[in-house]
């Protein structure tokens, strides 16, 4: 693939990210808006719903590709050295696989419970 369609792949996957997470948040907007869950007991049988537990399983990696392109474009733009831009792209990449799977943890933990 060349250097431009790689350009290209990133603009895709960045608005094709966008619109999941806008439709995702316009959900949690109205669920959290209309329908509080009255405590945390609530709140974890209300996230260890099948469909609940799909969303946010498939939210945690379109937010970290979201963020990844994001992140990403700016170190390459604002970061001229190219040693310090690897050493920050690599610090930002170890900060989101843990973040990932931090989350990812978190959701089957309220799965089992």
């Amino acid at each position: 693939m060349s250097r431009r369609a790689s350009g290209l792949k990133a603009w895709v996957l960045q608005r094709a990210t966008a619109v999941y997470l806008a439709l995702f948040a316009t959900y949690l907007i109205f669920k959290f808006g209309f329908a509080v869950p009255t405590d945390y007991t609530a709140l974890v049988d209300w996230a260890s719903t099948s469909w609940v537990a799909l969303g946010l399983l498939v939210f945690i990696p379109v937010t970290l590709s979201h963020a990844w392109v994001g992140f990403r474009d700016l170190f390459m733009d604002y970061v001229k050295n190219v040693s310090l831009r690897i050493i920050v792209l690599t610090i930002t990449a170890f900060a989101f696989v843990a973040s990932g799977l931090w989350a990812v943890q978190a959701i089957i933990v309220a799965q089992i419970a």
